[in-house]
Formats: structure tokens, sequence, C-alpha cells
């Protein structure tokens, strides 16, 4: 009973909830540490292990998204019923220690183990970060929450890349796994002790039951919402773009601009970093400046983004001139993240309180399938293909079919969403919700 109130005390405390958001930011920067750290040390693997592109896309997407994907919709269930911080403590140290693993992989096999491994860990990671921040901030500061955590993407990308890049040039591949991987083993009891357990749906005060519902009626709810289709493949598709030039991008600026591995680190770090924070910062201002009266936006906001970048992308792919290419690169890597905390506050406001860790665990499996499973495949299959005819500059080709196709097909299934937001908002519109203080 003590224990209780205490709890409760703690998560009550005007700055705590700020504590909760750094220690969440930590958890989200080392899943993409851990995460984007292949993408740099692809070249050496290649050179080492005597891989395909096509094997290089398996171990960059598919042998992480397997089951990653597969993992979080149970685990995301688990959380809709216990404690969503003991699982993000344990899913911290899976992932890590598998990453540590992948630095005495010695053949194709054993690392594409390792990286199911890390996905199996990573599964425990995204979806109830989401929603333990939705009981620790009201609806009107979602947006600027979830963007905080995003920033985690391009800031623990970048950290990986640099990171990665640093340590393969002067103690090789092999440590730069080892050493990031051990770093994340170590937050794992941080999170666990200082991380309370809030009370669900604190601040959704919508007259609905807070009780978990029968895991096949939360399916059907999920399976019957227009909305959470059209936003899932929206992700998806502007996902397949993030993370297949995420892989991709460092490989492409060392065969076609003849960069070193620690100047790729350097430079894709940055690019990675600069345009991450300002994706993560137009969405998340945005999100909540129009998205918190009008729903219909925390769509249309990623739509226009994707319509905007499509030209800027086409261009930095088909130029030679480096300083230029970076710079044309900066919004487009925006656009792979400005999604990331608009459509996370839409997602979770297709369900109840009781539901959002499972509709967002949803959500990232759609996402994930398209986006981790098949972005760096098709990317390097298509590269591999075109390999003959255009040899070095396979891969700029490659970037440049699924850029062309890929952004319009997001931008329309963003569009097709922000028209159908308003009728499937859980609730209302988040107007009725804006307001809502505790």
């Amino acid at each position: 009973m003590n224990h209780t109130t205490n709890n409760d005390a703690m998560v009550e405390k005007p700055g705590y909830k700020f504590v909760v958001l750094g220690l969440v930011f930590l958890h989200y920067t080392l899943n993409y540490m851990d995460r984007q750290i292949i993408a740099i040390l692809s070249v050496p693997i290649q050179n080492e292990l005597h891989l395909s592109d096509m094997q290089l896309g398996l171990l960059g997407g598919f042998a992480f998204a397997l089951f990653y994907s597969t993992f979080a919709i149970p685990i995301a269930l688990l959380a809709d019923r216990s404690s969503r911080k003991r699982i993000m403590a344990v899913a911290i140290a899976v992932w890590s220690g598998f990453t540590a693993l992948c630095g005495v992989a010695t053949n194709f096999w054993q690392l594409f183990v390792f990286r199911l491994g890390v996905g199996i860990g990573e599964a425990g990671g995204v979806a109830p970060s989401y929603s333990l921040l939705s009981d620790y901030f009201p609806p009107n500061q979602r947006g600027r929450a979830l963007a905080v955590i995003s920033s985690g993407i391009p800031i623990g990308s970048a950290l990986g890349l640099v990171l990665g890049g640093v340590v393969a040039e002067y103690y090789g591949w092999r440590m730069a796994f080892i050493s990031v991987g051990l770093f994340g083993v170590l937050v794992a009891p941080m999170i666990w002790l200082v991380i309370r357990e809030p009370v669900r749906g604190r601040y959704d005060n919508i007259g609905k039951p807070e009780a978990p519902q029968k895991i096949m009626d939360t399916f059907r709810c999920v399976v019957a919402c227009p909305s959470f289709w059209l936003l899932s493949l929206g992700m998806g598709t502007g996902a397949m773009v993030l993370y297949g030039f995420g892989f991709w991008l460092p490989a492409f600026f060392q065969r076609s601009h003849d960069l070193s591995l620690q100047d790729t680190a350097l430079l894709f770090g940055a690019l990675v970093l600069i345009g991450g924070l300002l994706g993560n910062f137009l969405g998340g201002w945005f999100g909540d400046k129009l998205g918190s009266h009008k729903p219909q936006y925390y769509a249309y906001v990623p739509s226009i983004a994707f319509v905007v970048g499509l030209p800027l992308l086409i261009g930095a792919l088909w130029v030679d001139n480096l300083p230029l290419a970076f710079f044309l690169f900066i919004f487009p890597q925006a656009c792979g993240v400005i999604a990331s905390s608009p459509v996370g506050v839409a997602v979770q406001n297709l369900g109840s309180p009781a539901t959002r860790t499972t509709f967002i665990a949803c959500y990232l499996f759609v996402v994930n399938l398209l986006g981790l499973g098949l972005g760096a495949v098709v990317l390097g299959a298509l590269s591999d293909l075109l390999a003959e005819r255009f040899v070095e500059d396979s891969l700029r080709y490659s970037l440049l079919v699924c850029a062309a196709l890929l952004y319009p097909l997001a931008a329309i299934f963003y569009a097709l969403a922000g028209r159908r937001l308003p009728r499937d908002w859980y609730g209302g519109k988040p107007d009725s919700l804006a307001d809502g203080k505790k």
C-alpha cells in the first residue's frame, strides 16, 4: 500500500515527467544506434564476409524486421496488461546483448541470427514508450513529447554512424558492435529502477472504461479502422525510403563520391542529425499546432512534406557535387521522420487508453514489415540487377527509381488518411481533449 502511495506521489511531481521523458529518449536513442550501426559497417562487413548487395540488404532490413515486427504485437498486448517500464528495461538488455554478439559473427548466417535477436529485443521498445508517455503528458503536449523521443531517431542514427565508423576505422567493425552493445546493457537497470508506472488514461477523461479489452475485440477495432490502415501504409511506404536509404546511402557516398569510411560516417552522420532534428521539430510543432484542433492535419503535414521533398531528393541523387548533394538531402532526410510524432499521436487516438499500446504495435508491424523488411532488400536487389549496366552507379539508379515511386505513394496514403481521421478519432475530435490538464 505504501509502495503504491509513494509511486503515485512520484508520478505527480511536476518535474518528474521530464525525468521519464529523458530516460525514454535515451532508450529510443540507443534503439536507433543499434539499428543503424550496421549501415556504416556494411562495406567492411561485405569485404570480410564476401557478401552480395542482396545479402547486405537482408542483414540491414529483413533479418531485423522479421522478428521485430512479429514480436511487437504480443509484447504490446502484454504491455497493455502489465508494467511497461519493465518490458522496456528487458527489451534494451536483449537488443544490446545481441548487438554485442554481432561483433563475434564469422559468417552470414551467424550475423543473420544475431540481427534477428536485435529485432526481438527492439520489439519491446517503441510501443510501450509511446503508451507510457501518453500517461505522463496531456493531449495538447503529446505531439511535442513524442517529437522529443523521436529526435532519438536522428541522434541515435547519427551516433551509430559516427561512432561505428570511427571505432571501425581504428579498431575494426567487430569492436564497433561490441562497444555499442555493452553500453546499452548498462542502461537497462536505470529504466527498471527509475521510471514509475502511471495510471493508464489519467489525462483522457472521455468516459470510457479503462479495463483491458479482450484480445480479439482489440484486434477487431484495429482491423475495422480505415485511418489505421491509411496511416500505416503511408508511414510504411515512407519508411521504405527512410530505412532503405538509411542503410544504403553510406555505401552510395563511398561508391559514387569516393569517400573513405570515416569521411562517410561524419558526412552521413551530420546529414541524419540535421535532417532528422529538423523533421522532428517540424512534425511535432505543426502536429500540435494544427492537429490538436483539426485531426486531419496529423496526416496532411507529412503528405505535404513528401510532395515538397521528392524533387529535392531526385536532385540530391543526380548531382555529382558533394556539398550541393548534402544540402539537397537535408529536407528529404527530414521527410523520413517528420511523420513520426503527428502520426504516432493520431494512431494512439484511434483506440481507447486500454488498447493504445496494441494499436501502436499493429501500426509498427505494418510500417516495419514494409520499411525495415523490404526497404533495404528491394534497393539491394535492384542495385544487383542494374550492376551490369551501371557498374558502381547501379546503387544511384536503384535509389532514384525507389524515390520516384514511393514518395508520391506515401503522400497519397497520408492525404486519404487526413480525409478519414475526423470520423475515426476515439471519443471525438482532439479539440475535445486539447485542454485536458491534470
